[in-house]
């Protein structure tokens, strides 16, 4: 099978949110160091890590550019190239993240809306579509179990992805799914307490990371950075 690529803003690896993110998710996207979960807000290592294995296949992350097949004619070479010129035209940002739910599962979020984070995210859409293969129906599929409302249908059809646009929300995924109120709650908690110590600090949205899957069975890697503004 061919990799798939995304792009996605990831903490710099002497940031202290790396570390905590990939010891919480139990793999870390740079190093390719796996860690073993550890019971936290009363749930066993065996529900923490049943509740992080989503996640933990793309690493700690907040998404630009989901993952997609490159299309015909185009290569790795051709989509770095493009990403270099992009990162050296954009301005970093910085973000107040905080601990939040989106829906059923809990990540980290921005603490305000950010018409320049939403910018850039749409711009990543467009400036990289021609770099996308078209999705497989199963693909398709997969998204429409979700339930799409119209518009995001439409998006899936012409972009390949249902949440961009109007429909994107800027999230760094913590936790799958997590249908017991109380047990969200309880997980929340405790991420708020651990998370904490990183983001006394705003994050510094200051490069866009590539990453790679290299199989469909793989953990996504980080292939390369590049630094806004060059």
């Amino acid at each position: 099978m061919a990799p798939r690529f995304a792009l996605y803003v990831a903490p710099a690896t002497d940031h202290p949110l790396h570390d905590i993110a990939a010891r919480w998710l139990g793999w870390d996207p740079e190093t390719g160091a796996q860690y073993l979960a550890v019971p936290a807000a009363g749930l066993d290592a065996g529900r923490i890590a049943s509740l992080t294995a989503d996640p933990r296949r793309y690493g700690f992350h907040g998404t630009l550019k989901p993952p997609f097949h490159l299309a015909e004619g185009c290569d790795e070479g051709q989509l770095i190239m493009a990403l270099e010129t992009f990162a050296a035209t954009r301005r970093p940002l910085r973000l107040t993240l905080t601990p939040a739910a989106l829906g059923s599962f809990l990540a980290l979020r921005p603490a305000v809306p950010s018409a320049e984070l939403d910018a850039l995210a749409a711009d990543c859409i467009r400036t990289f579509d021609r770099f996308r293969a078209p999705p497989s129906e199963q693909e398709l599929a997969r998204r429409r179990a979700a339930g799409l409302s119209a518009r995001q249908e439409q998006y899936l059809r012409d972009w390949g992805y249902p949440y961009i646009f109007e429909e994107f929300r800027m999230h760094f995924t913590l936790t799958g799914r997590i249908k017991d109120a109380t047990e969200r709650g309880l997980l929340l908690d405790h991420l708020t307490e651990l998370t904490a110590p990183a983001l006394r600090k705003d994050f510094m949205l200051d490069e866009v990371c590539l990453f790679v899957q290299g199989e469909p069975s793989a953990n996504f890697r980080i292939a390369g950075r590049y630094r806004l503004g060059g």
